[in-house]
């Protein structure tokens, strides 16, 4: 999911071939910090109550915004 994203990533190995950090475009990076912005905002509504779209378009039409 989000590995398919990064193309470019560099990463800095210990001594012992081990990956401990990782370098990324600014892009790249910026991408990222908005997909887990989006993830966060999901997380937070999940337990949202659900209106149906015919129930919507009802309330907006009753309030004159439709």
């Amino acid at each position: 999911m989000l590995k398919n994203k990064i193309k470019n990533a560099r990463y800095i190995i210990d001594k012992n071939g081990n990956k401990k950090e990782v370098v990324l475009s600014i892009k790249e990076f910026n991408e990222l910090l908005e997909d887990f912005e989006d993830l966060a905002i999901i997380a937070e509504r999940k337990k949202d109550k659900v209106v149906k779209h015919s129930d919507v378009i009802k309330i907006l039409r009753e309030n004159a915004l439709l």
